[in-house]
């Protein structure tokens, strides 16, 4: 009798213990620092595009290199249908906000007119494009892992004599692409959290997938003060705004409550999907003044 009562009590830390460990792990995770080039005094890259790639690559890889990897195409056990769903949601997110990033670092800040693709940027997007839930034939850690090579293999083109890839052009028409993209991304994420049919299981996935959409920009912003220092420096109002939605967006992104609840408006308990929604309304509406700021 008494050894059953052991194994329930053991049984029972183990119930809390491998959520919170998993709670605290997931918050050192998140915390990522990327080291940048900055450009020099006058606000000129070294290699235009090599700060926007070395981000791209370090987000992505920060989520295939950490100690549980990537989470959603884990087995049920220990997959997103279990503990690991909030991270798993997460990731999800930050995927979406990495193709669409990279889809725009391809399509239009490498690109002008007629000019051709660069082929490494290619190679990246149709990569990251990789079904995230398949472990085999291709994995999709696999495949991620590959994005990445081709990211570093860009940044890597860019140091050659003559480089051999396609640099940022640092046109402003295309950098409202960008900033446009980023705007609807945010947007979609405000539907969602503020959706009226969501139910009490799906809160979490929801909450989760925003701040992986918010990590991607907060980390994609100080790449783009680099890429576009020459031009910002005469705009200091771009500076500042950028710094600000970056500021919102990191926080958003670090949002980690034990558990994610969803109180009524006048209830004792947090909503805090409500409260997360807070960074993302403010740093979208930042992103429509930095557009209209560079626009001008």
């Amino acid at each position: 009798m008494r050894s059953v009562s052991v194994l329930v009590v053991i049984l029972g830390l183990l119930f809390f213990a491998v959520p919170l460990s998993l709670h605290w792990g997931q918050e050192a995770h998140d915390d990522l620092v990327i080291e940048l080039v900055p450009a020099n005094s006058d606000g000129v890259p070294s290699a235009p595009g090599a700060a926007f790639g070395t981000a791209s690559a370090a987000v992505i890889a920060n989520e295939l290199d950490g100690f549980t990897g990537w989470r959603p195409n884990d087995l049920p056990i220990w997959g997103p249908g279990l503990f690991a769903d909030n991270n798993a949601n997460r990731q999800l997110g930050i995927l979406q906000a990495m193709r669409e990033t990279v889809r725009v670092f391809k399509d239009h800040l490498t690109k002008v007119s007629s000019d051709d693709y660069d082929p490494n940027l290619v190679a990246a997007d149709n990569l990251l494009r990789n079904d995230p839930e398949k472990w085999a034939f291709p994995s999709a850690e696999g495949r991620y892992k590959d994005a990445v090579a081709k990211l570093n293999a860009y940044v890597a083109g860019l140091q050659t004599d003559p480089p051999t890839s396609r640099p940022i052009n640092a046109r402003n028409v295309e950098l409202i692409r960008l900033v446009q993209s980023w705007s609807d991304l945010l947007g979609a994420v405000h539907a969602e959290l503020l959706s009226d049919t969501l139910s009490w299981f799906s809160v979490d996935n929801v909450f989760y997938h925003a701040t992986g959409v918010c990590h991607v920009i907060a980390h994609m912003i100080p790449a783009i003060q680099i890429e576009y220092g020459r031009e910002f420096k005469q705009r200091p109002i771009l500076l500042e705004l950028l710094s600000e939605t970056e500021s919102s967006l990191r926080k958003c992104g670090l949002m980690k409550p034990v558990v994610v609840l969803d109180g009524g408006d006048v209830s004792l308990l947090a909503n805090q999907r409500r409260n997360l929604d807070a960074y993302v309304t403010e740093s979208r509406q930042k992103l429509y003044s930095i557009r209209e700021e560079i626009d001008k």
